[in-house]
């Protein structure tokens, strides 16, 4: 279903049309709800990959997707797990582990991505959130001709450890200071990655980046790193 079409003043004050709207994304049977936006002339896409108990509304990862949309990039939200899977993760917490399943869901929403003639022949980046960074981790080692960087927020690279070091898309891996846990497991993977990579620490943010100017840093460092190995003109790419 098409939404609403809308304008927005790029970085560069160019006023940009936007089309979004929403798809059915099959996927071994399934079909995943997703929101495709796209401005005019896009230099690449993001495919976003939601966190455990999240889905394709997350309010952070809306909030880089539009920023992403501002700088010239299409973006695909979508939920990696039907609302009958949701009702049963709900209940017993198994499926938003299963790296495997959600990494398979993944990879459809990219590989569907490529065949829509509106993003036909763009590179494709990754943003995965927590556990969602582990199946962004997990594709871009699997296909790493379908990836062109990845970006993980507050991500869980440990559960896709062993791909780790296949990994060959450039990973920027971005956590809050305040996030210990969670930070020392993305040193740890870091050291593992043996692809293009960076590890951004935000001083004071927790897990949620909900601190004042946090998960606009993250925005940043997620335009700028798909800007350089996502776009065509990138110094990366």
């Amino acid at each position: 279903m098409d939404l609403p079409p809308f304008t927005f003043h790029d970085s560069s004050g160019r006023v940009r049309a936007v089309e979004a709207r929403e798809v059915q994304i099959p996927a071994a049977g399934r079909a995943l709800a997703g929101e495709l936006v796209r401005p005019d002339h896009p230099v690449g896409v993001v495919v976003f990959a939601h966190g455990s108990g999240s889905s394709r509304f997350s309010p952070r990862n809306r909030f880089v997707a539009q920023r992403l949309q501002e700088a010239g990039f299409a973006t695909l939200l979508l939920d990696l797990l039907t609302a009958e899977e949701e009702d049963e993760d709900r209940r017993t917490g198994r499926l938003r582990f299963d790296v495997a399943l959600l990494a398979r869901r993944l990879l459809a929403a990219v590989v569907w991505a490529a065949e829509q003639p509106s993003l036909r022949g763009l590179r494709v980046g990754l943003f995965g959130a927590s556990t969602g960074a582990a199946a962004a981790l997990r594709v871009a080692a699997d296909a790493p001709e379908r990836v062109a960087a990845v970006v993980c927020r507050g991500g869980r690279p440990d559960l896709a450890r062993d791909d780790l070091p296949r990994v060959r898309a450039p990973t920027l891996l971005v956590v809050g200071g305040a996030d210990e846990p969670v930070l020392r497991l993305n040193e740890e993977a870091l050291g593992l990655l043996r692809c293009e990579k960076q590890l951004a620490v935000i001083p004071g943010a927790g897990h949620l980046f909900e601190e004042p100017g946090a998960l606009d840093e993250v925005a940043n460092l997620a335009v700028d790193w798909f800007a350089r190995y996502v776009t065509p003109g990138g110094t990366g790419s």
